[in-house]
């Protein structure tokens, strides 16, 4: 049996379709996907680097913002040591005030103490001498 010549005309042209196809639909469709392919990886490269970048700027936003509050958490300390030094220096001042105060109170005290005292004998003195003058009824020697 020998095939029929339309068998084999439908063969070539079979043929001659697929490699017309193939030069004019697959060919280009391919190098369009693989055009896209190595987009979309050049694309993810270029995303990882980003994210990258961004993490790297996230930490060293977070490093700067810890410094910062560090230099501020160290200048609110020196501030209340300051304030602190400041307290106690007035304070001891002020107690120092008050015991030169007290001081000269109590010697105040200590001399009005000794002058009354002083004139309560000088006045027992007299009283004595008059109490003794009107019991006897003459003066005393």
């Amino acid at each position: 049996m020998i095939p029929d010549l339309s068998v084999l005309w439908v063969i070539v042209i079979v043929l001659a379709l697929t490699g017309v196809v193939n030069a004019l639909l697959f060919k280009p469709l391919l190098a369009v996907m693989r055009a896209r392919e190595e987009a979309i990886e050049t694309a993810r490269g270029l995303a990882a680097k980003a994210e990258a970048e961004a993490a790297r700027a996230a930490e060293e936003y977070e490093r700067q913002t810890r410094a910062a509050r560090a230099a501020v958490f160290r200048e609110m300390e020196a501030v209340r040591r300051a304030a602190e030094a400041r307290r106690a220096a007035l304070l001891a001042e002020a107690r120092e005030a008050a015991e030169r105060q007290l001081a000269g109170a109590r010697a105040r005290l200590a001399a009005d103490v000794e002058a009354a005292r002083r004139q309560l004998d000088a006045e027992a003195g007299a009283l004595g001498a008059a109490i003794v003058d009107r019991v006897l009824g003459r003066k005393a020697s």
